[in-house]
């Protein structure tokens, strides 16, 4: 019987992240423990919220560690953060979806941390020429983290392969969010010279 608090919290996502509202029994049964297990581990549904909020973020800091979003260029920066950060898309959307966590100050200053983070990642693409400066370095984080949550809704309800979704990320979010280099001039028709046709030869 699973008795490991991580383990715990790994299956508490499984649920709340796809049902936020779900009873303790249900998480419970899906951890494979008894709900009194489980109160003796967490003492109430919000202390267990807390707790997986707090590991989600913990994660989610790892992910920017472990992409080093600081260092080189930001394209390459975000695309090693996309790897860094799928396996944990579930904790993703927890934290996008989890309305209790805003109340909660310490878990709001982690938070302000690693989207801070994010933030300036954007704000160096834009500055080297990578990404689009019309849409703020503030907006591209939000959307880039809520895609991250989609994707971990999507793998849950089978909607997206697990081996689909960095590609899904990095496809359909630089693809609004890269810099548009302007295509050169096309040839002004005027100043073209019409080709010169071979004569025909009499016979």
């Amino acid at each position: 019987m699973a008795t490991d608090r991580d383990t715990v919290l790994e299956a508490a996502v499984g649920v709340l992240s796809r049902r936020p509202t779900a009873h303790l029994d249900e998480i419970a049964r899906a951890a494979g423990i008894s709900r009194a297990t489980l109160h003796r581990l967490f003492p109430g549904r919000e202390a267990l919220i807390r707790e997986v909020g707090l590991l989600g973020l913990q994660r989610f800091a790892a992910a920017l560690d472990t992409a080093a979003v600081e260092d080189g260029d930001a394209e390459a920066a975000l695309r090693r953060l996309v790897d860094a950060a799928v396996p944990d898309a579930a904790l993703c959307a927890f934290l996008a979806g989890e309305n209790q966590l805003y109340d909660d100050d310490h878990v709001n200053a982690l938070w302000d941390v690693q989207i801070d983070r994010l933030h300036a990642l954007f704000l160096r693409g834009q500055q080297q020429g990578v990404f689009r400066i019309e849409l703020s370095a503030a907006w591209l984080s939000e959307a880039f983290f809520d895609l991250i949550a989609g994707v971990g809704w999507a793998i849950q309800d089978g909607r997206l392969a697990p081996r689909d979704a960095a590609f899904s990320i990095t496809e359909l979010f630089l693809g609004g969010a890269l810099r548009r280099h302007a295509a050169p001039n096309p040839p002004n028709p005027q100043h073209v010279r019409p080709a010169q046709r071979k004569p025909i030869p009499h016979e």
